[in-house]
């Protein structure tokens, strides 16, 4: 589950995020290989096995963590993934 987080200037801490997101997945399904790495400035993308289910960029949103869990136990059961669901961008000022 690669997870792209670009930190910008202070103002939003999407690397914090990212690393949110891969604590909780690893708490749910402790064998799971997740990735937190930078990507384009503001960006915060979650791929499942490749395939791109959430795009800060797209949704202005984060993705919800059980959300990106159901998705992942799709993809472990060999099921098609989709786009996981979003909630709001809190505490965080978009410039």
């Amino acid at each position: 589950v690669p997870c792209s987080a670009f930190p910008r200037s202070g103002i939003c801490n999407f690397s914090g995020q990212c690393q949110l997101l891969r604590q909780f997945l690893l708490a749910a399904s402790p064998d799971l290989e997740i990735s937190c790495r930078q990507g384009r400035r503001g960006s915060f993308e979650v791929a499942i096995d490749g395939r791109l289910v959430h795009s800060k960029l797209s949704s202005l949103a984060f993705p919800q963590p059980a959300s990106v869990l159901s998705q992942v136990q799709r993809a472990q059961r060999g099921e098609p993934v989709e786009t996981v669901l979003e909630e709001p961008i809190k505490d965080c000022r978009l410039m």
